[in-house]
């Protein structure tokens, strides 16, 4: 009888295996339970900082600097962010094939999940603007009058009033804007690229620029109409009667001094 009741186990026995029970439980909960949306979303942002400086190391560091803090070959990139990159990778306009007044826009080489990742890793050297949204380049609650007005108040020195681009002094030139993606236009006044100044959100607002783009759209989109005729840079009549009157007149002069040729020669004849 003494050495079953030694056997016997204590009351609260039963009471601790089943607390470590749970223990167990809940810590192979914690190791094998899938991971929360922010610990995801900030594991795939390390993975693109990751993929985007190796992007860098082999298309970019060489002109501006192993870890983006510029050369005498190109600027530094802290503090651009990614809405920079977006526009100069997403045009073709970096990398840039050789040095000059500008960089003109070519084919696109990267692939928009290389461009993004190069963006992540740029804006991890720095804070800069982001990325824009649909919703903030969208058409949607835009005022294309408004757009018109400050694209005219902001833009025609250099572009044209309709955004068919001009040129600069010393080789550089303002591009046209017909085509462009509305994207990248608002990326383009929040980042200032090359010759252009930045237009950030103290100058423009959101809004401001959502209109702009929508007066581009309005003046250059498949739909648009133009009721004078050859466009020539949308200056309208005052282009159109000068053209008239150069090549006209010219035309004009050309066949009187034929008319006038043939017959002094015929009367000598």
């Amino acid at each position: 009888m003494k050495k079953l009741s030694a056997r016997r186990r204590h009351p609260l026995a039963a009471l601790v295996v089943l607390l470590l029970a749970l223990a167990c439980t809940g810590g192979l909960y914690a190791v094998f339970a899938p991971a929360s949306k922010a610990q995801a979303d900030e594991t795939a942002q390390s993975l693109a900082i990751d993929e985007g400086k190796k992007l860098f190391a082999v298309g970019c560091a060489s002109c501006h600097g192993a870890g983006g803090q510029g050369s005498s070959d190109g600027p530094s990139l802290v503090g651009v962010g990614a809405a920079a990159v977006d526009f100069q990778v997403g045009t073709g306009r970096m990398p840039a094939q050789q040095p000059g007044a500008q960089v003109p826009k070519k084919k696109v080489i990267y692939t928009q999940a290389e461009i993004d990742q190069l963006a992540a890793y740029i804006s991890s050297l720095g804070a800069g603007p982001n990325i824009p949204t649909e919703a903030q380049y969208g058409p949607d609650g835009a005022d294309i009058a408004k757009g018109g007005e400050l694209f005219r108040d902001n833009c025609t020195q250099c572009h044209n009033f309709t955004g068919k681009g001009g040129a600069l002094t010393h080789g550089k030139f303002a591009p046209s804007l017909e085509g462009v993606d509305p994207k990248h236009i608002y990326e383009a006044m929040q980042t200032g690229p090359q010759n252009m100044p930045s237009f950030p959100d103290t100058t423009l607002s959101e809004q401001n620029k959502k209109d702009i783009i929508a007066y581009l759209n309005a003046v250059n989109g498949d739909d648009t109409v133009s009721p004078g005729g050859l466009e020539l840079g949308g200056l309208g009549p005052v282009s159109e009667g000068l053209f008239g009157w150069i090549f006209g007149l010219g035309a004009l002069i050309a066949v009187a001094i034929w008319v006038a040729a043939r017959t002094a020669k015929a009367k000598k004849s």
